[in-house]
């Protein structure tokens, strides 16, 4: 009998363990990409992470949130190591061969950080004849994609990659790059905390944000999409944006 209620009470401690797994998702993402993802303290916040809070919630779910470099995102969705990654994350069609994109949730603007009174006034000096600027920006962003074909491809400068944003803007401090090509609201936030740097008028690019989910689980993108679907009706989406980005 007590062999019995041992065996029992094994099973309900693995089933449990099991439940409490399953009840948790895990999103991955990099949070140094204000206010889309960045730490208060020791907790990451931001749009992502509240958008993402929100969706699973609706989905009965408790969200897990892990911090990593931008370009293991992707590879971690896609091994399983993680459900989704949100990030401030554009869809483009070399990254949708290798993952699911959600319906878009937000919309991104590439936009151009350099020094006060910097020669480059707008995005058509980077593209000059004769250029040869060293543009600074996150490895593997869309800031580095567009960079690289725009730019470096081209023969009008180098591109210089660094792990996050804000090293990219420390390296434009210091001399070692001329501009930073990074998403708008970041940019804004680099250049709030560091004097002597300006955003230029002109936008680099304009961009969709979405979540990725790995192939064949598109069961669980349905369910996903299903869920930003009644956020974005009923103003959910959109107030948390309003909350981190005010109207201009």
């Amino acid at each position: 009998m007590k062999k019995f209620l041992a065996l029992v009470m094994a099973l309900t401690l693995c089933c449990s363990i099991t439940a409490a797994v399953a009840d948790t998702l895990t999103m991955v993402t990099n949070a140094s990409f204000p206010p889309y993802e960045y730490y208060d303290g020791e907790t990451i916040v931001g749009i992502d992470a509240d958008i993402a809070a929100a969706i699973c919630q609706k989905l009965g779910y408790e969200l897990v949130i892990t911090d990593m470099e931008f370009d293991s995102l992707i590879p971690a969705v896609s091994s399983g190591k993680a459900d989704f990654a949100m990030a401030g994350m554009t869809v483009t069609d070399e990254r949708a061969q290798l993952v699911n994109f959600s319906k878009s949730y937000a919309t991104g603007i590439q936009a151009i950080i350099v020094k006060d009174g910097s020669p480059i006034a707008s995005v058509d000096d980077l593209f000059v004849e004769g250029s040869s600027n060293k543009i600074g920006v996150q490895l593997s962003t869309t800031g580095d994609l567009y960079t690289t074909w725009d730019i470096e491809e081209k023969g009008l400068g180098t591109v210089v990659r660094y792990s996050n944003g804000n090293d990219a803007v420390m390296a434009l401090l210091s001399g070692k790059v001329d501009c930073v090509v990074i998403d708008k609201e970041p940019a804004k936030a680099y250049v709030a905390a560091n004097t002597g740097l300006v955003v230029l008028d002109t936008e680099y690019a304009i961009e969709d944000y979405a979540a990725c989910i790995a192939k064949g689980n598109e069961e669980f993108l349905a369910k996903f999409d299903a869920a930003l679907d009644e956020l974005s009706a009923d103003g959910t989406v959109q107030s948390i944006i309003d909350q981190y980005i005010s109207a201009e």
